[in-house]
């Protein structure tokens, strides 16, 4: 259910930009030595990777051993929702581990239990049970098992343009080109196109027109696929490493509307898009709209703990109230994740983070982000919602070609490259993915912060103009 909102909050605070201590470039190269030598890094050539080294961070900064500081526009990978280092959150990790470090998911542990009320209390509906897992792609691949299981069908559908995890059942869902080497285990996994009006599959020449046929091209694979055989449609609220394509009004109501019609289970992904990213607790308020499962991780703590799961609405709930659930972890519900959880909900109310989200997305991102697409002919077009936002960067405007091709590497993704390194040697660390950089810092940025961004920013699309024409 969603929790009633206080009459006023204080604005979001972040820590002052902190200073960085002294270099250190020895450590930072022995550092470098023992990853280089030792550890294996995710969707990545190994041999061609060169890992910067990190001696700290704190608020919206992180710096490097040769004292370089740089503004984080990521937010880790869209996951420090505080701001790195937030010290009530760092004290009940400390508190925690002091009183009860670890201890097995079949007991009924406070930090646990206080963490799945404060989440339920802020889920939409009846989203009430909560499944804890170390993190998104366990959260999906449970959400997917609970839909099989309590529909007792086979199949999934999922959007092309997603990304749900590296996991089994999870990366088969995924519709970016992570997923075509995990192929493998795609039996019963359907991806259908989602409304995305910038680059249409449908010819749609507005929103509503691109809500109503990604509605009818869903409901026809529905048809083809055979509703019988459905047991669930995952989608992200709002995609997030996929282009943060918010959805136009009323297509997730068509989606809920077409899954209570076939008795399919409806599955929002929040685990990017959730705990105040989109200005809202989760992104599904911004719709009116209930899903029967929804997975969260990320920014239900920060990221300071590994933490991710299900809520569960009572229908699904049900089923296994006196049939065993055929999954569990180790970890589920760990103590010192769930600590982190219980203080950062607390500080994101106290702090007024939620709201500050908002507020700085409509009055400070947008309009800083349109003004940058207005003045660099290399934007086609600038998206989001609350501390949620992507710039698509083009070749030419008119065509809305690319600025590099999908999934381009190497030579073909220098633009990119290029773009990236002059953000870097401006102070500003981007999120880059394919021809779009996003924009995802901290909820609790500062608006000086945020102007000190878009001046990297500024700087670095001038390098993208120069590969326009």
């Amino acid at each position: 259910m969603t929790a009633q909102q206080p009459q006023q909050l204080p604005q979001a605070q972040a820590p002052q930009a902190p200073s960085v201590p002294r270099p250190d470039p020895a450590r930072g190269a022995a550092v470098k030595a023992a990853d280089r030598a030792h550890v294996f890094h995710s969707w990545s050539a190994q041999e061609l990777i060169d890992p910067l080294a990190v001696a700290g961070a704190r608020g919206s900064y992180f710096w490097d051993y040769e004292g370089r500081r740089y503004l984080d526009f990521t937010s880790g990978l869209v996951f420090t929702n505080i701001g790195y280092q937030h010290p009530k959150v760092v004290a009940a990790i400390q508190e925690q581990a002091a009183a009860l470090t670890t201890f097995a998911p079949a007991f009924a542990i406070e930090a646990r239990s206080e963490a799945a009320r404060l989440i339920a209390e802020r889920t939409p509906g009846d989203l009430d049970k909560i499944f804890f897992t170390n993190g998104g792609a366990e959260a999906v691949e449970n959400a997917v098992r609970m839909a099989r299981v309590h529909t007792k069908r086979p199949k999934v559908l999922s959007a092309y343009r997603s990304y749900h995890g590296g996991t089994a059942a999870a990366i088969n869902l995924t519709g970016d080109p992570r997923r075509w080497a995990n192929d493998q285990g795609s039996a019963g996994t359907v991806h259908f196109w989602a409304p995305f009006l910038y680059r249409t599959a449908f010819y749609a020449a507005n929103e509503a027109e691109e809500c109503e046929r990604a509605l009818q091209h869903l409901a026809d694979t529905i048809a083809y696929e055979g509703p019988s055989t459905i047991a669930a449609i995952v989608l992200e609220t709002v995609p997030g490493t996929a282009g943060i394509m918010v959805p136009p009004a009323g297509y997730l109501r068509g989606v809920r509307e077409l899954c209570d019609q076939y008795g399919i289970v409806f599955v929002l992904d929040e685990v990017m898009a959730g705990f105040g990213r989109t200005g809202r607790w989760f992104a599904a308020e911004h719709f009116d709209v209930v899903p029967d499962l929804l997975t969260f991780a990320k920014g239900v703590n920060s990221g300071y703990v590994p933490l991710g799961g299900v809520a569960i609405g009572e229908r699904i709930a049900d089923t296994f109230a006196r049939t065993p659930y055929p999954g569990g972890l180790t970890y589920s519900g760990h103590p010192l994740a769930c600590a982190a959880a219980v203080a950062t909900i607390g500080v994101m109310e106290e702090e007024g983070i939620v709201e500050g989200a908002e507020r700085l997305g409509r009055e400070v991102v947008g309009p800083a982000l349109r003004d940058l697409a207005e003045r660099h002919p290399s934007v086609g077009e600038v998206r989001g919602l609350g501390m949620f936002w992507a710039l698509e960067l083009v070749r030419d405007r008119a065509t809305r070609e690319p600025l590099v091709p999908y999934n381009a590497s190497g030579e073909a993704a220098a633009p990119m490259a290029a773009f990236a390194a002059e953000a870097k040697k401006h102070g500003l660390w981007p999120f880059v993915n394919m021809n779009r950089t996003h924009v995802v810092p901290p909820l609790n940025v500062t608006e000086e912060e945020l102007k000190e961004g878009f001046a990297a920013l500024d700087a670095a699309l001038r390098v993208a103009d120069g590969f326009v024409g």
